[in-house]
This record gives structure tokens, sequence and C-alpha cells, in this order.
């Protein structure tokens, strides 16, 4: 069997910039000190030179190095353990747990797991509770069933919850979900851009679609029964700092009203992350959501999303350095990444 081997170039920079998203896949070893660590430790960091690398806690302890006390590698597969099963928890009640008892369940001090699940999942307990009975009820509103049965079959004690979540989750009234976007209202534009033609969609709530090429059918197509209608300067503002991103990109990050599954909503979270001039392998983005062996799903969510260039997907390459795909055409990933100085290197 051949010996898994570590690419120390890229786990150096995992832990320069303390990435979290390597914790688990190695841990660094500092020779003059005698301790490892996870890519993510606070700790100050060594020379280079001090550094090594190994591919768990067990092989860095069999070299005679002993886990650092601050970030405590050893930990990280009962914090994830801990965290799978309070999503499990949640899952299987309609009424959100509070914090407290979730974190008894599982072992951990409130404040302590209220950060642990946070970091792993992207949310918050409560907030990941707040979008599963949101889902439930977008499944529930698909259905032929009134507006308030679907709002107690997803779990709700009444419409008010259910209407205070919405605002903040669906971005449309319950009805308009059930119905195609029926009662919401989105303008569009079609502009030109420095990467061809684009279209701007957005909702009075944030940008709800920015992609290459499409028109207004691609647009009534996604919600056939909302009301579209050509923008009357009401996103204007918008529009033209969408448009300056495509020339001169910025960390900069306009309000959005986009909707995915769970998954999806988590790889662009992470999308989102990613520092302007720099780029992230799919691999990486799926260790970041907790999914490390999900990296082909990764690239469908990657694939799936609905606002090019503000939801950077443009800087997600393969682990190999070469790009990968791009919705919008290899040509402009290509010229985005150029314009953030982040153009890999193949070696």
């Amino acid at each position: 069997m051949e010996e898994y081997k570590i690419d120390e170039q890229r786990a150096w920079a995992a832990f320069e910039r303390r990435d979290r998203g390597h914790d688990g896949q190695f841990v660094g070893a500092v020779t003059t000190t005698g301790i490892y660590c996870k890519p993510s430790c606070a700790a100050r960091h060594p020379r280079r030179a001090h550094m090594t690398f190994y591919v768990d806690g067990a092989a860095a302890r069999e070299a005679g190095f002993r886990a650092c006390l601050r970030c405590r590698p050893d930990e990280l597969g009962r914090d994830r353990e801990a965290v799978a099963k309070a999503v499990r928890l949640i899952g299987m009640v309609d009424e959100p747990r509070s914090l407290a008892d979730l974190a008894a369940a599982v072992g951990y001090a409130p404040h302590h797991f209220q950060r642990l699940f946070t970091r792993d999942v992207g949310v918050s307990p409560a907030a990941y509770a707040r979008a599963l009975r949101a889902r439930r009820a977008e499944a529930e509103l698909s259905e032929e069933k009134s507006v308030t049965e679907a709002i107690y079959d997803a779990g709700y004690a009444a419409p008010s919850r259910f209407y205070a979540d919405s605002g903040e989750r669906l971005g449309m009234t319950p009805s308009a979900w059930r119905d195609g976007g029926r009662g919401a209202v989105i303008r569009y534009v079609l502009a030109q851009s420095p990467l061809g033609p684009l279209l701007i969609a957005a909702t009075d709530r944030g940008i709800c679609r920015l992609t290459f090429g499409e028109d207004e059918r691609a647009l009534r197509r996604k919600f056939p029964n909302a009301d579209i209608r050509p923008d009357d300067g009401t996103i204007t503002p918008w529009v033209a700092a969408a448009l300056a991103q495509t020339e001169q990109p910025s960390d900069h990050q306009l309000p959005l009203d986009v909707r995915g599954t769970a998954f999806q909503e988590k790889v662009w979270a992470e999308l989102r992350k990613i520092p302007l001039g720099q780029t992230r392998s799919y691999a990486d983005i799926a260790a970041a959501v907790g999914s490390p062996g999900a990296v082909r799903a990764v690239g469908t969510a990657n694939g799936s999303n609905p606002v090019s260039v503000l939801v950077p997907c443009h800087r997600v390459i393969r682990s190999d350095g070469s790009l990968g795909g791009y919705g919008g055409g290899l040509p402009n990933k290509i010229r985005l990444l150029e314009a953030e100085k982040a153009m890999p290197t193949l070696l």
C-alpha cells in the first residue's frame, strides 16, 4: 500500500492562514518545542525550518511529539462527533431545543459548544434549527395544502413564528414560495460587462440572479409566477456595484436573496469566505463544510451558484492547480482570477 504523502508547501500555507478547513487532514509538529498542532491553532507560528508535518496525531506521537494544550488537536474527532449528534437531535424534534439542553446531550459546556457548532456548520444551533424548519415548510408548501396546514405540519407552534422565520429565510411570502414566486416582484437588467452580457435580477431583499448570457425568458422559467419586470431604477445601485465587481473585484459583499439546499448554502457561504487574491481547491471547500469526501458534490453546488462573481465560485480550482470548469466559460474565469492576481501557477 502506497504511503500517504503530505504536500508540505500547501500544509504550511494552511498553517500560515490558520485554515480550519484543513483541521483533521494533518498536524504540524514543531521540532524546537516537541509539540504538534492542528492547522487552525492560534499559537504563534514557528519558523518554517522548524516545522514538519504528519498525517495525524498518532504519527506525530510515534515520532516523539506531544499534543498542543491550546488547540487540542486530538479532540477534533470528538468535537465533530458531538456536532454530528447535535445535528441529528435537532432534526428529530419539531420545536428547537435550547442551547443548554443540546450541549448537555453531547457533553459540552453551552458557550463552548456554540462555538464548535458554528465553526463546523457555519451557523449557530438556533439558526440551523430555524433553517431546518423553514426547509420543511418549503417542502410542505410545495404540496397541495393550505398555508396554515403547511406551517403546522412543518413544526411551527403558530403562524406568527413561521412568518418571522420566513422573513429571514425565504425572501418571499409563503404563498409565493408555494406558487412559483406569485406575488414576488423581481426586477432585472440586461447589461454589458467586461465579461460579456449579464442578467442581473433582484428582489427587494437583494440580488437573486447574476448569470452569463441569460435573458428574461430564463428568469421567467426560474420564477414562473413572479412579477418580473425591467428595472425602473430601483436596483440601479446594486447593478452598478455588481458590474464594478466584474471589472475591479473587491471584497465588498452585496445583499443577496438566494436559496438552495442546506449543502449548497453551506458551500456558497464558504465560497464567500475565500479572500480576494486567493483560491481554494474543491477538496478544500469539501473539508471546510465538514464533508471531505464530497468533492464531487461541492463541484455540483459550485456549478449551481445563482449569483456568479458575487459568490466567487471562480476562486475554486482543482487540487492539481488546473482551473476546472466555470459556468461563465473558462476565459471569464481566467479574466476574474487575473484581475484578482490569483491565477494559479501550474508546476
